[in-house]
């Protein structure tokens, strides 16, 4: 087999890194990606090629869907064997999302795919662009003594922290530190030397062939508790047309009303072969069913826990085991199994 290239593929979706204000409105439009470059002179100082892919046109995250997260897996699949590293630039409103379905879609990955972007556009003297673009190209590109990516992991970078993208959550709307990845460590941080923390780092033993998935399912909606929540909206989410899956926000370690009603309406759901799942509304901490009563009725109606997973991360996960046709019973099974480092058993 030929040697890989030291190469990365640059691969631009949009977002606020590549935004320009508009001189007449004040607004924030997209450009292309010709005028990036110009804006990051220090691009040219890294001693191996950096080709690019470019979303045309560029699109806000918050436009970002599936269909976008199964052509990046195209754009790697088709790539995978020319690059040491990809490098995703992405509006930061739906990163995470788009993060913690590639964590699953790419299958076998033993390559860095790095998604960042930036709080301030590229073009404002202060931006945070520069920093994060030009640490995710270093983390891309670097290998251990027998030549194997350091983190063969789809990871956001952002703010001098690389973090597990399907362990990350959007935090922060206006400071440089926008994202936080509360129960796992961070798998390096970015001062004057990158600190990998290898311990917390996908183990990368034997090679893999990567297998891109494309499958997806997005008949799942989330439902997030609150004090004096109406039995009619319980009712009408649960009856939604098509529905497959649930994520419900519970409070806590993962408890939830004990009415009668709430319960019996749960109950008939996952008799119905509606999944559900048990994600804690709280930032940190995890789902303990069994720890409290009202949690414990949870577990008795057919909820499943949701262990330590990330609101983002347990929505995609479900989008990619409904998408591969599995039975409701196996995707509550496979729901408590880590498939790609997204929850602490």
């Amino acid at each position: 087999m030929s040697p890989i290239n030291t190469s990365v593929l640059l691969i631009y979706t949009g977002g606020t890194i590549g935004m320009i204000e508009n001189a007449a409105t004040g607004a924030l439009e997209n450009f292309n990606f010709e005028q990036l470059q110009k804006h990051i002179p220090e691009l040219q100082k890294f001693n191996f090629p950096i080709d690019t892919y470019q979303f045309d046109p560029p699109m806000d995250s918050s436009d970002m869907e599936p269909d976008m997260w199964q052509k990046l897996v195209h754009v790697i699949h088709d790539n995978y064997e020319r690059y040491q590293g990809f490098v995703i630039l992405h509006g930061t409103d739906t990163m995470a999302y788009t993060a913690s379905a590639l964590s699953f879609m790419l299958e076998g990955l033993d390559k860095p795919v790095i998604l960042t972007g930036s709080q301030l556009p590229i073009g404002v003297l202060r931006t945070d662009g520069k920093e994060n673009l030009m640490t995710s190209i270093e983390i891309a590109i670097a290998r251990n003594k027998e030549g194997k990516a350091l983190v063969p992991e789809v990871c956001i970078f952002f703010e001098n922290h690389l973090m597990r993208g399907n362990r990350t959550t959007k935090i922060n709307a206006e400071n440089f530190n926008a994202f936080r990845s509360f129960n796992y460590p961070v798998l390096a941080e970015a001062g004057i030397h990158i600190k990998y923390n290898n311990v917390q780092i996908h183990a990368n033993g034997e090679e893999h062939k990567l297998k891109p998935h494309y499958l997806l399912d997005t008949n799942v909606a989330v439902l997030k508790l609150f004090p004096g929540i109406q039995e009619n909206v319980i009712a009408t989410v649960l009856g939604i047309e098509g529905l497959k899956a649930i994520v419900l926000e519970t409070y806590g370690s993962g408890n939830a009303p004990r009415k009668e009603w709430f319960i019996r309406r749960l109950c008939q759901a996952s008799a119905q072969g509606i999944v559900i799942v048990n994600v804690t509304q709280c930032s940190a901490g995890m789902v303990e069913m069994e720890r409290y009563e009202t949690g414990y009725q949870l577990l008795q109606a057919g909820v499943v826990s949701g262990y330590d997973s990330t609101m983002e991360s347990a929505v995609t996960k479900l989008m990619f085991l409904l998408g591969h046709g599995y039975t409701p019973d196996e995707v509550r099974d496979r729901m408590n199994r880590s498939i790609a480092g997204e929850i602490t058993i």
